[in-house]
């Protein structure tokens, strides 16, 4: 609508996103949760800032990828132990996302960095006494699974920030 370039739409919707990805990553790692009110953010910033920096079909097209990978995470929820919440938020993330196999790629790509570094970061963090100290009521620490959202927040900010400065 306002005729953007695609980096600058997602450099304003990258900008719209860093409190709610902040807000994710702290909520997932002090009480491995992902809050629905969070994700209801994160939809509504991509409904209502989408069509200004987006062309509009592109943005309508876009939400087919939330019903996607909400049926996706749906499903992985219930046979593979996949979070709830994190379904949820990959879910509303995913519309922030281009379907050019380029941008495929490169989601691919920063998922699985993420995944390996929030996993081995938080492993290596939570094994030290004094950084347990700075925040020991965090349930993170104690709990065998791992807060998935330090990795999904993390790319979706990546994935835009990496598109605003190269497009």
């Amino acid at each position: 609508m306002l005729g953007l370039s695609p980096g600058a739409a997602a450099l304003v919707l990258l900008i719209a996103v860093t409190p709610i990805c902040a807000w994710v990553c702290y909520t997932d790692l002090k009480y491995m949760k992902i809050r629905n009110t969070s994700v209801a953010a994160l939809l509504a910033v991509f409904a209502v800032v989408g069509p200004f920096v987006l062309p509009l079909d592109e943005w309508a097209w876009r939400w087919v990828h939330f019903v996607v990978v909400l049926a996706i995470g749906f499903v992985l929820n219930m046979i593979a132990h996949f979070g709830a919440g994190d379904a949820k938020f990959a879910a509303a993330a995913a519309p922030f996302f281009s379907s050019a196999p380029t941008h495929i790629q490169l989601m691919i790509f920063l998922l699985a960095a993420f995944l390996l570094a929030a996993f081995t970061t938080h492993r290596l963090m939570r094994a030290i006494p004094a950084i347990r100290a700075m925040a020991p009521d965090w349930v993170s620490w104690t709990r065998k699974d791992f807060p998935l959202g330090l990795a999904l927040a993390g790319t979706l900010w990546a994935y835009l920030a990496l598109v605003s400065a190269v497009a």
